[in-house]
């Protein structure tokens, strides 16, 4: 069972794909999004759609984080293979999988993302089919308010 929408936002950090360590602020409007593992066919239809939206999140004020249990090597090589220009952060050990209450077992996490603001959940998709779904996020942040574009 993930967190749900109200849920206070974890604290969580975490090395990014250039090596540094980020710190993701959930008090301002934020897409995190586990997937399965870099550089497999769903994976990277879901990471190079939220690359192409990332202008508009960005100008809707929107932080976009992915986040898989590979390494931080594997998230450079996949960055750099596909031109990403958001983080991607390395959970080998499951830690921020695990303050979400993402599940782990079966050694890479499902594909859930969360929408986070003001430190709490805001939403949070499951199952989720990577195609489309990068905008499908951005649409709902502007349709229930979460965000204004500029």
């Amino acid at each position: 069972m993930t967190l749900d929408t109200g849920d206070d936002a974890p604290t969580v950090e975490a090395e990014n794909q250039r090596g540094e360590t980020i710190a993701p602020d959930f008090s301002e409007p934020t897409v995190l999004y586990f997937y399965p593992r870099d550089d497999t066919p769903g994976c990277t239809v879901e990471a190079e759609q939220f690359d192409a939206e990332l202008e508009s999140y960005h100008d809707a004020g929107v932080s976009v984080f992915g986040v898989s249990t590979d390494d931080a090597e594997s998230h450079e090589e996949f960055a750099e293979k596909y031109e990403l220009r958001f983080d991607l952060l390395a959970d080998p050990e499951g830690d921020i999988a695990d303050a979400f209450d993402v599940d782990t077992s079966r050694g890479a996490t499902p594909r859930t993302t969360f929408v986070l603001a003001d430190g709490e959940v805001k939403a949070v998709y499951e199952g989720v089919d990577p195609d489309g779904h990068a905008r499908a996020v951005l649409s709902d942040m502007l349709d229930d308010e979460l965000v204004a574009l500029e």
